[in-house]
């Protein structure tokens, strides 16, 4: 991960870990007192589960990646070994953003952002102590690995309500919507054509903004690393996403794989997971 990642750029070798006392409450320490710094937060429940994030704090000009970060770059890593009552922790990841690299395209976050949590304790009855290690990137002209060990814990129940900047990521997690719905953002229909000389993956969208919408296309496992679309608009008006078929592990059957779309359309977005239909 980390050769990948000093490949594409001059690279500090040095990962610093910086371990915070275990803070009860709505938050944790910052990682770190200024610059690259990540936290722990919480707030509220969702149904059985608990509902907290993953800060981090990013300096003006400066990227951080999605969980498929693209052509380039090094989607964050969550070890919760240590964590007490918990049964499992779902990340949920806002709409992300495409950037140029210069040749080549990344797909993550370009200012402060929060990953939101959905923690089911083992037993609700009990308090939680979330207990992190995080490895992430962030880039500029230079990639600098980073690293935080983070604790905080929770009481039964939870703790609060959504900060606003909680309840703002939560409301950037796409939606899920199954293939052909109606409506914008929506993704009518989602093919492999073999017809051409190299095979491609066609995918017709309704959006509301067809100069801005962009769209992801992720493979069941991270083996896959197909490729960022093209965006073209139809005789009809529809917007077309077009990518070949590459980045597609040996032995996997593309035309049978259940793939996931996310398309972002302005401030709405959708996520499809559905396998293509033959054209």
């Amino acid at each position: 991960m980390l050769s990948r990642l000093c490949s594409l750029a001059l690279c500090s070798l040095a990962l610093v870990p910086v371990a915070v006392p275990a803070h009860a409450g709505d938050m944790s320490s910052w990682s770190a007192p200024e610059g690259t710094a990540a936290r722990l937060i919480a707030g509220g429940t969702q149904g059985d589960a608990l509902l907290g994030g993953v800060e981090i704090r990013l300096p003006p000009g400066l990227k951080t990646y999605w969980r498929y970060p693209g052509d380039s770059g090094v989607p964050p890593h969550f070890d919760w070994t240590g964590s007490q009552n918990v049964e499992a922790v779902e990340v949920l990841w806002p709409a992300p953003a495409r950037f140029d690299d210069g040749g080549s395209y990344s797909i993550g976050y370009k200012h402060d952002v929060v990953l939101p949590l959905r923690i089911t304790p083992k037993d609700r009855a009990q308090p939680v102590e979330l207990k992190l290690n995080l490895d992430f990137a962030v880039c500029g002209k230079i990639c600098q690995p980073a690293n935080a060990a983070l604790d905080l814990a929770l009481p039964p129940g939870g703790a609060g309500t959504p900060s606003a900047a909680l309840a703002q990521a939560l409301a950037r997690v796409p939606r899920p919507a199954p293939l052909g719905e109606k409506g914008e953002p929506g993704i009518a229909t989602a093919e492999l054509e073999r017809s051409a000389e190299t095979p491609a993956i066609r995918i017709v969208a309704d959006v509301g903004n067809a100069a801005t919408a962009d769209l992801f296309v992720e493979g069941p496992n991270e083996d896959w690393a197909l490729p960022l679309p093209v965006r073209e608009t139809s005789p009809d008006g529809r917007t077309v996403f077009t990518l070949p078929v590459d980045g597609v592990p040996k032995g996997a059957d593309v035309a049978t794989a259940k793939l996931r779309f996310t398309l972002v359309d302005g401030d709405r977005a959708i996520q499809v997971d559905a396998p293509l239909s033959a054209h």
